[in-house]
């Protein structure tokens, strides 16, 4: 003969049962979705990690890695007059027609005087005279990192008025250089001569494509 519970005994062990049902699935619930936040946020990292690493593999080169300078570069040896071969166009250079070129001259206080020069279309000159200054690398002692400036010397504390000069490739006889800027925005190739042949001029704007510049844009000046 079958015993059946008093009907408390048996309401007592439903809400038992339901009490433990429904922690169950509370629990279910909620590992399922802090477990699908934690997967999406995952994907969303590997996703932004593959944005910020992409390599030759995924058809972004690594021409977007941090720029490095020539080091060390002899600010002596390197002073004097430039002349412009190519350049990415810019604001400040939209009037120049004609030759352009730049003269570095080391100052005793450890600055260098610029003095840019180009000529107008109308054959007029037009000049700027500014000043540069050695921006620091930790363990790259005389690294070719420089700040310019053209702004009138009481606004030099503003980091602002101050742009980016960094020396990309120089050959060791200090007669080509390739100037950029670490935005990719800037760039210029500069010679002591002239002129400067087609293939070494081609050679520089080829090693400036390898490093992400816009080449494609690039105006050629020194002709």
């Amino acid at each position: 003969m079958q015993r059946r519970l008093p009907p408390a005994a048996s309401t007592d062990l439903a809400s038992f049962d339901d009490r433990r049902t429904s922690a169950a699935i509370g629990t279910l619930a909620t590992a399922f979705v802090v477990g699908g936040a934690a997967a999406w946020l995952a994907l969303d990292a590997a996703r932004r990690s593959r944005v910020r690493l992409a390599g030759p593999a995924d058809g972004a080169p690594l021409m977007r890695a941090p720029l490095q300078v020539v080091a060390p570069v002899d600010l002596h040896r390197y002073a004097g007059l430039w002349h412009e071969q190519a350049r990415l166009p810019n604001r400040f250079q939209k009037s120049c027609a004609g030759p352009v070129t730049a003269h570095y001259t080391p100052r005793p206080d450890g600055t260098i005087e610029v003095l840019n020069r180009c000529e107008r279309a109308d054959g007029n000159f037009e000049e700027s005279l500014g000043t540069a200054r050695v921006v620091p690398v930790a363990g790259q002692p005389g690294a070719g990192r420089l700040e310019v400036r053209f702004a009138p010397s009481w606004l030099a504390w503003l980091p602002v008025v101050w742009g980016d000069y960094w020396i990309l490739k120089l050959d060791r006889d200090y007669q080509v250089a390739l100037v950029g800027t670490p935005n990719r925005e800037y760039l210029w190739v500069l010679s002591r001569a002239p002129c400067l042949d087609d293939a070494t001029l081609q050679a520089e704007l080829d090693y400036a494509g390898s490093l992400g510049f816009d080449i494609d844009k690039v105006e050629r000046t020194g002709r």
